[in-house]
């Protein structure tokens, strides 16, 4: 296999969740197992905040589910819903429980593979919403917690990823949240065909 693009370092991830959100647009996320390496840009992202966001999995404190979110920064948070999964990266200092969902990338390697994980040929539908992007790279609850800043199996890269002018980054509410949902918090490419989110919602 090609040598690949080292991690994102801790440092990237130990910031508040709304730059680490704006940050990671353009970034490259990497999936290797034994069947191949998947890998796309991020082009949708969604910050959860540590105070003042109901919406936020930590906002009643911790338990065990939500542990991770407490961990040291620039780990991975896995969390179900509905059967399948979705993917966040922890931002901030330990005990400080932020992270930022990735809500939708742009696949760049290993189609084949994602195709065949979704069972769906159509570009749209490969990883455009954070349960179809699980899918396709293979992310289950058993990486919930994973160091992101090792830089083998899961982790996210800024070479090869795209750089993303503030012009390019579009703002909005979140989506498919039931509290907090006047809070601007969805980052995402402007006029990306991949975003999941509705076009209305788009600045």
């Amino acid at each position: 296999m090609p040598l690949q693009p080292p991690p994102l370092p801790r440092e990237f991830y130990d910031r508040h969740a709304i730059d680490v959100a704006r940050g990671l647009l353009g970034k490259r996320l990497i999936r290797e197992t034994a069947a191949g390496l998947v890998s796309g840009r991020i082009i949708e992202t969604e910050a959860y905040l540590a105070s003042d966001d109901p919406a936020c999995h930590a906002a009643r404190g911790k338990t065990r589910k939500n542990a991770s979110m407490f961990g040291p920064p620039g780990h991975a948070y896995v969390y179900p819903i509905h059967s399948r999964y979705c993917f966040n990266v922890v931002t901030e200092p330990e005990g400080v429980p932020s992270a930022v969902l990735v809500r939708a990338v742009e696949p760049l390697a290993g189609l084949a593979l994602m195709q065949s994980r979704r069972g769906q040929d159509r570009l749209r539908e490969l990883a455009s919403g954070p349960a179809k992007l699980c899918e396709a790279f293979e992310i289950d609850r058993g990486w919930d917690g994973w160091d992101l800043t090792q830089g083998c199996q899961l982790w996210i890269a800024a070479e090869g990823g795209s750089l993303v002018r503030a012009a390019s980054v579009g703002r909005s509410t979140r989506i498919g949240v039931t509290s907090a949902q006047h809070l601007p918090l969805r980052f995402f490419i402007r006029n990306h065909a991949l975003v999941s989110g509705p076009r209305r919602l788009r600045e």
